[in-house]
C-alpha cells in the first residue's frame, strides 16, 4: 500500500458524530483501541444513534493533549455514525464535531481493518504533511471501505 496519499480536499462542512469515547494514548493504544471497537459492536452502537446519515462507521480522533503541535500525550476516540442535525445525545455516548478544514485522503485496503495501524504508522511517518493534530478520523464504508482522513494546513501542496 502506498503512503501516499490518493487525494486532498477541502471538508467544506462540519461532520458531526455521535458515538463512544475513549480517553487513550499511543501508547496505550494497542490495549485500549481494540477493546473500544469491541464495545461499539457488543453495545450495537450504530442502532442507537439518532437522525444518522448513511450507514458509514467514522472514528474521531480529536482533543488532543497538545492540540494544534502533535498527537503525543491522550486524546480522545470517538466511534460512531455520522448524523444531521442536532440531535439529542443518547445516555452513554458524546457528541463530537470536525470542522471543516483541508483534508488527505488515505486509503486503506477494502475489507482490511487489521491494516489501519499499519495506515496510521506511515501517515505518522510523512513530515511532509503539515498535520493539524485538531480532528483526523477513519471512514468505514458499508461497501468495506476504508480511508484515513488526515487534517493538514490549508497550504499544503501534494
Amino acid at each position: 500500500m502506498s503512503t501516499h496519499p490518493t487525494d486532498h480536499f477541502d471538508q467544506r462542512d462540519p461532520l458531526l458524530v455521535i458515538g463512544i469515547e475513549l480517553r487513550t494514548s499511543n501508547d496505550e493504544a494497542g490495549r485500549t483501541i481494540p477493546d473500544h471497537w469491541r464495545r461499539f459492536s457488543q453495545q450495537q452502537v450504530p442502532a442507537s444513534v439518532p437522525q444518522r446519515l448513511g450507514e458509514d462507521v467514522i472514528a474521531v480522533y480529536t482533543h488532543f493533549e497538545h492540540e494544534g503541535i502533535d498527537n503525543g500525550g491522550r486524546y480522545s476516540l470517538v466511534i460512531g455514525c455520522p448524523v444531521h442535525g442536532r440531535p439529542e445525545v443518547p445516555p452513554g455516548m458524546v457528541s463530537v464535531r470536525v470542522a471543516p478544514s483541508r483534508r488527505v485522503r488515505f486509503p486503506v485496503e477494502k475489507g482490511r481493518p487489521d491494516l489501519v495501524g499499519a495506515a496510521w504508522q506511515r501517515v505518522w511517518q510523512r513530515d511532509d504533511l503539515r498535520k493539524t493534530y485538531l480532528a483526523d478520523y477513519e471512514r468505514y464504508g458499508p461497501d468495506g471501505g476504508i480511508e484515513l482522513c488526515i487534517g493538514v494546513e490549508p497550504g499544503d501542496a501534494f
